[in-house]
This record gives C-alpha cells, sequence and structure tokens, in this order.
C-alpha cells in the first residue's frame, strides 16, 4: 500500500520521502508571488519567509482544491491501494475535496483500495500520526487495520504549545493592538492546544517562558500516556525560536525519563503563516483530547 500525507506534517521532506511517503504539498502568496511549503528542500526558503514576516508582510494561505487531490491521488493509486491521512479540519476545509477527489478514483479504480482520514492533527502532530501508521505499515500491517488505528487514535495526539511574540497575532488581526501590546509589555505567554475536533484553544495565560514550559510539561504529565513514565515519540516544533525549543527539550527529558527522544522540527511556512515567529509545541500520544478549554 501506499500511505500519503500534506506538507503540513512540518517535518523535513527527506525525512519522509526517506520512508517512502508520497507529499501533496501547499503554498503560500506573498505580493502576488506564490511560494511552496518547502518542508526543507530549500534551506533557503524558510529564512526567506520569515524575512517576509520581519517586513510587516502577512502571507495568504488557500485549500488545495479537488484536482490537485484528483491528480495526486490518481497518480498513487494507479501503482497500489492508497491510505491518504489529510491536514485536519480545525485548521482547513482542504480534506473535504480530498474526500469527493477519492470518490471520483473509486468510480474509475475499482479494484483499488483508496482510504481518506481526516486527521484532526496540525503541524509535527499532524506528523506524528502519519509516521505511527507508517511504522504500522512497516511492520506489515493492512491498509485495513492502520486506517482504523488512525480513525481510534488521532484524537490521542496532543498539541500543547505556547507564544513567546504576540506581534503577529496582532499585525494578521488575530489580536487586538491594545491586548498584544499589553501582553508584549506584561510579557505575557498564551497557552494553548488542540481539542477533539483540531481547534485551537487557548486556555491559560502565564507571563514569561520559564512559567510557559513549566505549564506545558505540567499538561504533558497530566494527559501524556503513563503520564510521567511516557515513553512514546515526543516531538517539538517552533517557529524560528530554537533557543526557546531547546529549553522545552532539556525540561522534558528532565521531567520523563523514559523518553528515548525529543525531534525538534521547524514549523513550516503555512502553519507560521497564521501563528508567526515565537511559537513552541511538544506533540505526544495520551489520553482523548477534550473539546473545552477545561484545564485551569
Amino acid at each position: 500500500m501506499i500511505i500519503s500525507c500534506e506538507s503540513t506534517v512540518d517535518e523535513p521532506y527527506s525525512r519522509v520521502s526517506n520512508r517512502n511517503i508520497p507529499v501533496l504539498f501547499y503554498s503560500y502568496t506573498v505580493d502576488g508571488k506564490t511560494y511552496p511549503d518547502d518542508m526543507g528542500r530549500d534551506p533557503e526558503l524558510l529564512p526567506q519567509f520569515y524575512g517576509f514576516l520581519d517586513q510587516g508582510k502577512i502571507p495568504s494561505t488557500s485549500q488545495i482544491n479537488m484536482a490537485q487531490y484528483y491528480d495526486f491521488l490518481k497518480e498513487l493509486v494507479e501503482k497500489d491501494d492508497v491510505l491518504h491521512i489529510a491536514f485536519g479540519t480545525g485548521m482547513t476545509a482542504s480534506v473535504n475535496n480530498a474526500f469527493l477527489a477519492a470518490d471520483q478514483l473509486r468510480e474509475e479504480y475499482p479494484n483499488r483500495k483508496i482510504i481518506v482520514i481526516d486527521s484532526t492533527c496540525s503541524s509535527s502532530g499532524y506528523g506524528m500520526l502519519v509516521d505511527y501508521a507508517a511504522d504500522m505499515r512497516d511492520e506489515g500491517k493492512s491498509i485495513e487495520e492502520i486506517a482504523d488505528w488512525v480513525e481510534a487514535h488521532k484524537k490521542n495526539i496532543h498539541h500543547q504549545f505556547y507564544s513567546t511574540d504576540l506581534k503577529f497575532y496582532r499585525k494578521s488581526g488575530r489580536m487586538s493592538g491594545p491586548v498584544a501590546m499589553l501582553g508584549a509589555v506584561l510579557n505575557i505567554c498564551p497557552i494553548m492546544r488542540l481539542n477533539d475536533k483540531g481547534q485551537i484553544i487557548a486556555y491559560d495565560k502565564v507571563r514569561g517562558k520559564k512559567r510557559a514550559i513549566a505549564r506545558t510539561v505540567d499538561q504533558m504529565k497530566k494527559h501524556a500516556m503513563d503520564g510521567e513514565n511516557y515513553s512514546g515519540k515526543c516531538y517539538i516544533c517552533h517557529s524560528n525560536c530554537i533557543d526557546e525549543a531547546n529549553l522545552l527539550k532539556a525540561s522534558l527529558k528532565a521531567n520523563f525519563p523514559n523518553i528515548r527522544d525529543v525531534e525538534i522540527f521547524d514549523i513550516g511556512t503555512i502553519i507560521a503563516s497564521h501563528c508567526g515567529p515565537g511559537t513552541v509545541a511538544v506533540f505526544f500520544l495520551g489520553d482523548e483530547r477534550e473539546p473545552y478549554p477545561v484545564e485551569k
């Protein structure tokens, strides 16, 4: 079978490609010019993207349309059965176009299995779900077994994150100017997560990076499988703030001694178009994500 995904998995393309996972790429537009969500294939494109943000330019993003999904999936289904794990609907409605394209291809290729799953995940949490699916494929599991596992566990992939820079939230209109200015003066970091539908929930705020890290670690202790004894995959991603990502990694290693490794990735251009620089996130397998901001 073939497992495929979209570029918003926020892992390096070389890593995904080496696992034989085809990728459908998003893109963003600045000043009328369109750029690919490159996944690190060209090392100059991500710094160029942050240069646009430094200049006060707000990138625009768009959905992947049905024709793009159709062409991408058709090339795959001509070779084998396909399990496509899509970027979550909490972030985009693109997956609806993937469902339509898959319906059409099933009519054209009745002897092929074509399964599309709404991941309800984002960024490297989405990448983690795809990685678990690829692990099962490599173990010899069937496409149905993998699809069933992904559907059953996609909401167990936790996304805990915080922002240390509110300027972009103000520039992009996602936060009022006075609130963003006050947050900057008081050194406030909003604490956020994805809910069960893959939507962003801001459920708390703290002053300073150290408290943001401590709050994030506490939430992982609360929700991770086996709590402080968690030993599963653990990813961090960041938007142009590697020092903050390394501080979080050190805290996780100190608090979760059974984690073999904490991998750090860049947030890609599509996610960063909406969060801006200064965002740090951790992803892990745990209990099922809750629908509302109940943590206090």
